[in-house]
């Protein structure tokens, strides 16, 4: 580990922590509806397409409503997109004349696009024309991730309500999150990385000749626009295969700064507008306390095991931190931190390759995901999953002081409580089952490419991976199988929407709730034991379920490695 890479992290964190309040001010006006200085240009479109859809914003629905209406447009996006990719040999914007892919990695890819996964089991540039990659999937990449913040926002209205029936409408929620934030923003970011060496261009593929005098061909395409809404959105597929690595999507160490910034900043501005929402912004801050706490203490693992190396390779005379894997223009520290980046928001993307960082460097991205998206988390996923491990934290309080437990003036009883493990349960159920089901049968066996704890980790990486909404995957994994196609986009469905109805639920729930004001015997929810109780709630959680699993994988894999074995 070195003092420059200490820096690039300290300064990360602390860029990230003066965003916070300007971005959650942002989101706190388009949660409440109101104007903002982009609706001179931009409301007239609003209304416009208020008009031709037939929606009055202003109208309220329950939390049944909210969520049938978000199920539904959905599902519609998801056979929209599948029928793009299974005529993409037909339809026009394919200059290189790419056949459609199979009917399972259609699915699969509708699927992951339409959960905010986007899980590729294909390389971008070989599989996926110009018009696949812009409609069938950029279109996903705003519309996932402004479903995500737009349920973030139903669930602040059941905390701030006081007996209501409604928890906003879900159309006004995406449009304006979708015009007045991701567009914008995206747009912004798409000419700044145009500026940096990011392509954008409808063009196939371009001839040139080398310095060595021979020729090579090179594809362009519309990889800036893409690149813009993959990090900001929190969705992390990438135009090409090797994703954030290659240097047509993250050409520089300014652009990869701005995209590890670009995945965050919505989660941080969310844990503001939160407190904001509730009349408490303390409440806000204390959130955010216990998601640093998590990352900065995952940050310092990845980066000291990368740092420390392989100990195999020492003994060979090979010293220095592990470079397997990482791009040199990057180095170690930026590529640790771009993983627990990328895994503590759900995102995705990456820079490196997960399979070839150490065993203790690629555990600490696969226990991210594990934690269930609360360590910063989705946009709007992170900060609702951080939500339901406040219920059982303060039920946890609650049990320790000896009465009803209670939450920025919410009592929080027996249904929120079912509730919130339900959703919560989710992860363990699908993660693990999964993996064992594919550890066992042939068709899950013939798809990692290692053997031992580390052919483990990879079908324990991909299903988590899914599962928990991010994308990534240890590449060892051979997962374009009707097998593994089929399995992960169930995996993928199942891990989006069945936590969002029991959040919904909860939503409307404390919505009719009355407003019960803090008493002297009440559990403070501000301060540092606040705070250290979220984390260790997290923990336990995710510790105790996952801590099996963990062992059977990246904690043999190490231990074999100490003892000169590699797999």
């Amino acid at each position: 580990m070195t003092l420059q890479g200490w820096f690039l992290i300290l300064a990360f964190v602390g860029i990230l922590l003066a965003l916070a309040k300007p971005v959650g001010l942002w989101l706190f006006a388009l949660y409440e509806g109101r104007r903002t200085p982009l609706h001179v240009v931009l409301g007239p479109v609003e209304r416009g397409f208020y008009r031709l859809s037939g929606i009055d914003p202003a109208e309220e629905q329950g939390w049944r409503r909210y969520a049938v209406h978000m199920l539904l447009f959905n599902a519609a996006l998801m056979l929209f997109t599948y029928a793009v990719l299974r005529l993409q040999a037909v339809l026009p914007g394919n200059p290189q004349g790419l056949a459609a892919p199979s009917e399972h990695l259609s699915f699969n890819t509708a699927i992951s696009f339409t959960a905010n996964t986007n899980w590729q089991s294909y390389g971008g540039e070989s599989t996926m024309s110009n018009l696949s990659q812009m409609v069938g999937l950029t279109i996903h990449n705003f519309l996932s991730a402004a479903t995500g913040i737009g349920l973030a926002f139903a669930l602040f209205r059941g905390f701030a309500r006081r007996e209501a029936k409604s928890v906003g409408n879900f159309w006004a929620d995406v449009t304006r999150i979708t015009l007045y934030l991701l567009l914008p923003l995206c747009i912004a970011l798409t000419l700044f990385y145009v500026a940096s060496g990011v392509p954008q261009a409808l063009a196939g593929v371009v001839d040139v000749q080398t310095l060595e005098g021979a020729r090579q061909s090179i594809l362009l395409g519309p990889v800036a626009s893409q690149e813009a809404i993959k990090m900001l959105g929190t969705n992390g597929g990438g135009f090409f295969n090797a994703n954030s690595a290659h240097p047509f999507e993250n050409p520089t160490a300014l652009t990869n700064l701005i995209q590890m910034l670009s995945i965050f900043v919505i989660g941080v501005g969310l844990t503001w507008t939160f407190g904001k929402a509730v009349g408490n912004t303390r409440q806000g801050w204390a959130i955010l306390a216990a998601m640093m706490i998590l990352f900065l203490a995952g940050t310092t693992v990845t980066y000291w095991a990368e740092a420390a190396g392989n100990p195999v390779l020492h003994q060979l005379g090979v010293a220095g931190g592990n470079m397997e894997g990482k791009e040199v223009r990057f180095g170690i520290a930026a590529s640790a931190l771009f993983s627990v980046v990328t895994t503590a928001a759900s995102c995705g993307a990456v820079n490196a390759m997960h399979d070839s960082f150490t065993a203790l460097g690629g555990m600490i991205p696969l226990f991210n995901m594990q934690l269930g998206e609360v360590v910063i988390g989705g946009v709007g996923a992170g900060i609702y999953g951080f939500l339901l491990f406040a219920i059982l934290a303060v039920f946890v309080a609650g049990l320790m002081v000896g009465r009803t437990p209670e939450y920025v003036g919410k009592k929080i009883e027996a249904r929120e409580v079912k509730l919130a493990v339900l959703a919560i349960a989710v992860l363990p159920l699908m993660i693990l089952g999964l993996t064992a089901l594919s550890s066992v049968l042939q068709q899950g066996l013939a798809g990692p490419l290692n053997k031992g704890p580390h052919g483990f980790s990879e079908i324990l990486y991909a299903f988590t991976s899914a599962v928990a909404n991010n994308g990534s995957a240890f590449a060892g994994l051979t997962a374009n199988t009707p097998y593994y196609d089929g399995l992960l986009g169930v995996a993928m469905w199942v891990g989006r929407f069945f936590i969002i109805v029991p959040m919904l639920a909860i939503a409307g729930s404390l919505a009719a709730k009355k407003y019960t004001p803090e008493t002297a015997g009440s559990f403070p929810t501000t301060g540092g034991l606040w705070v250290g109780l979220l984390v260790g709630i997290i923990l336990i959680l995710g510790g105790l379920t996952f801590l099996p699993s963990l062992a059977l994988g990246p904690i043999a894999d190490h231990l074999a490695m100490i003892r000169g074995q590699l797999f």
